[in-house]
């Protein structure tokens, strides 16, 4: 993992809000440690976060969070088969929509080196096209997936999409991204940000942040 990372925020959020204890061993994805020995035989998708239990290797962080549910016996993975299935549902939903636009598209060819575009024109496009396409889940987000007036994306309660998606929307505060224009969305974040674990969790992450909080970029800024 790294305390940075976006997809090892909502594992490690997850595992200290339901009292696990996990043994850390931090990648440093700043220095390139994914794409080395001893990493790449291990994951040969040189991707992080990755879960080992026992013979058991797990390299996806929303299987990682379905694991860790099932195997704790949690309720934010809830076994009533309807219910499970919506929040599979918006687990898939923020994977291959939301993510792939907003963090692969918008945020990280950004602040990531090696996500830029080869060229200013190439880059440009890129951020032009994702900025709108999020902007348009960000808008299905408050619309229809939070329609339902409770305080956590599935309306039967608190659900591991919940710290899923909580961990990817905010990455979109690296390069300031509002979101006052979406109240629904603003007060779901504001309640995940109210659980006791998420200051410690997010440290490493806020402070990236304030790194990046005199950088120009383009955003989602409030209408």
């Amino acid at each position: 993992m790294h305390p940075i990372s976006t997809t090892s925020r909502p594992v490690r959020l997850f595992a200290a809000e339901i009292q696990l204890t996990m043994e850390e061993e931090v990648v440093d994805i700043l220095a390139g440690a994914q794409h080395q020995e001893p990493f790449v035989s291990i994951n040969p998708n040189r991707l992080i976060p990755m879960l080992e239990d026992g013979d058991l290797r797990l390299t996806e962080s929303v299987s990682i969070l379905r694991y860790l549910a099932e195997k704790s016996g949690s309720p934010a993975y809830p076994s009533d088969l309807e219910e499970r299935a919506r929040v599979n549902e918006m687990l898939d939903w923020l994977n291959s929509n939301f993510y792939r636009d907003f963090g692969y598209g918008l945020v990280y060819p950004q602040v990531v080196p090696y996500h830029r575009r080869q060229t200013e024109q190439a880059q440009a496009a890129t951020l032009a096209w994702a900025k709108d396409k999020s902007e348009v889940w960000l808008r299905r987000l408050e619309d229809h997936w939070l329609a339902h007036g409770k305080p956590h994306l599935c309306a039967s309660g608190l659900t591991i999409a919940d710290y899923f998606g909580a961990c990817v929307v905010t990455l979109g505060e690296v390069i300031g991204c509002e979101y006052t224009s979406y109240p629904r969305v603003q007060r779901w974040l504001e309640h995940m940000k109210a659980l006791p674990n998420w200051e410690s969790v997010n440290e490493a992450f806020d402070s990236l942040k304030n790194e990046y909080s005199t950088h120009e970029f383009v955003s989602i800024r409030n209408a």
